[in-house]
């Protein structure tokens, strides 16, 4: 079957995704989001140089994640209008000049204003992961995410075990130098060796960004999707955050290197990612969503203990870090999965309303973490990431308790659009596929399924998991 994204473009044809090249994304996507995340276990030893607060400097991780929010919204949609290729070589390039203007930044606020530039070229990691669904083939496109956004995790926790390393060693600017380098070798590999990739459309920026709206505001599946992308980031972040700190005050006493060596310890829920892919292309994305809600909220009465000290706290915080990496991807992985194969032509957009929201969600998270930790300690925070679990299990809740429609919907709008056009099948959008399962062997169901009735994806497959 042909993804309508390549028959947009022209070719007809799939671009063969091998595994070298899935592994070079999966690199691609960790390296680029690493650049957000490299400051966390520095935030002590970046203060203390600056001579500003523990409050001030947890900000860092917190500018950096506004321009990456702000990229995912503006710039992400841009990767179903335009060729990728160069989309994402452009944006790697331009992302090691940020990286080396932050360890240049003299103060704060240079460093603030750098590392915000830095988030936003960073969203590139958000154009790869679509781009890799639009290579795979459909039996295996969860499976191919998974593995990708295994190396996006990957990225985000050896971030820290390098950036502690390098600090400990040489200088925190070291880390921003080293980051660049990264970014220049990568630019120029993937400029030589990815193939070409169409654009799933054409369409002006302004109704491309409408378009994002549109689906956000029609499609019920799409708004639970981002409250619990929001629920799991918002997670992620208030762990990550505050176990700087805690790691590196009394209680620990670490220095830089030994922090950073805890993000060895969330790799290991890296795995979860391409097991989560594979269960979703087997149909069980909703047993996933369910069961990394509960592993979520419970990794928080385990991560409480950390704060103790000592061999118990020590373990604790491990097991607790473990848990929880695990579930957030779980979560992320189950909704893009199935997302990407209802919305094969505009995955862009999809993402664009997926990561906004889960990095807003951190946005919040980082900030009212760096705000409480002084105040109310681990404790205090740990009862934040409780209670950010409690909010996803709820929303969830309504999913269980009033599941979404069975049969395949469309918008008003959608049908307009597929009757201006004489777009086939617009007449019945019940004929459509009902679930990623089932047959598609009526002719010219799937060329209904997989062409979009407007180019700016306003038409959404199924609403139901």
């Amino acid at each position: 079957m042909i993804d309508p994204e390549f028959r947009k473009g022209g070719t007809g044809t799939r671009p063969t995704l091998s595994r070298a090249m899935v592994l070079l994304l999966a690199v691609t996507c960790g390296a680029a989001v690493a650049n957000i995340y490299y400051a966390q276990p520095l935030l002590p030893v970046v203060s203390e140089a600056l001579g500003v607060s523990a409050g001030a400097g947890g900000l860092i991780v917190t500018a950096s994640q506004i321009g990456y929010a702000l990229s995912l919204a503006l710039l992400v949609p841009l990767g179903d209008v335009l060729e990728r290729r160069r989309l994402v070589s452009g944006l790697l390039a331009l992302s090691a000049v940020a990286l080396l203007g932050a360890a240049a930044s003299p103060s704060l606020g240079a460093l603030y204003a750098s590392v915000a530039l830095v988030g936003v070229t960073s969203a590139v990691a958000q154009i790869v992961v679509p781009m890799a669904a639009s290579l795979a083939a459909d039996h295996e496109r969860g499976a191919v995410v998974g593995t990708v956004m295994s190396g996006l995790l990957i990225g985000i926790m050896l971030a820290r075990t390098v950036a502690g390393v390098l600090a400990e060693f040489g200088d925190w600017r070291l880390v921003f130098v080293f980051a660049a380098s990264v970014m220049v070798v990568l630019a120029v590999t993937l400029r030589l060796v990815l193939p070409l990739v169409p654009p799933a459309a054409k369409t002006p920026y302004p109704r491309l960004l409408h378009s994002v709206a549109t689906l956000v505001r029609t499609e019920s599946l799409l708004r639970r999707s981002m409250a619990l992308a929001a629920v799991g980031m918002g997670a992620f972040t208030v762990l990550w955050t505050a176990s700087s700190f805690l790691l590196a005050g009394p209680t620990y006493g670490y220095g830089p290197a030994v922090i950073g060596l805890f993000g060895l310890v969330g790799v290991v829920g890296a795995a979860g990612a391409s097991v989560a892919g594979r269960l979703a292309d087997r149909g069980r994305a909703r047993q996933v969503t369910t069961g990394g809600l509960i592993v979520l909220t419970g990794s928080w009465g385990v991560l409480v203990l950390a704060g103790r000290g000592g061999p118990l706290g020590l373990g604790a915080l491990m097991i607790g870090i473990v848990a929880l990496n695990l579930a957030q991807q779980a979560l992320l992985i189950s909704h893009q999965s199935v997302l990407y194969r209802r919305v094969p032509h505009a995955r862009s957009r999809v993402t664009t309303a997926l990561m906004v929201s889960a990095f807003a969600g951190s946005t919040v998270a980082s900030a009212l973490t760096a705000a409480l930790y002084p105040l109310v300690g681990w404790a205090g925070v740990s009862g934040l990431g409780a209670l950010i679990a409690l909010a996803g299990l709820a929303i969830w809740s309504l999913e269980l308790l009033r599941p979404s429609p069975a049969e395949p919907l469309a918008g008003p709008s959608a049908n307009e659009n597929a009757h201006a056009a004489g777009w086939p099948g617009s007449e019945s959008p019940s004929a459509w596929t009902s679930s990623p399962g089932a047959p598609t062997s009526t002719p010219g169901m799937r060329e209904r399924w997989a062409s979009p009735p407007s180019a700016d994806g306003s038409c959404w497959p199924p609403r139901t998991w």
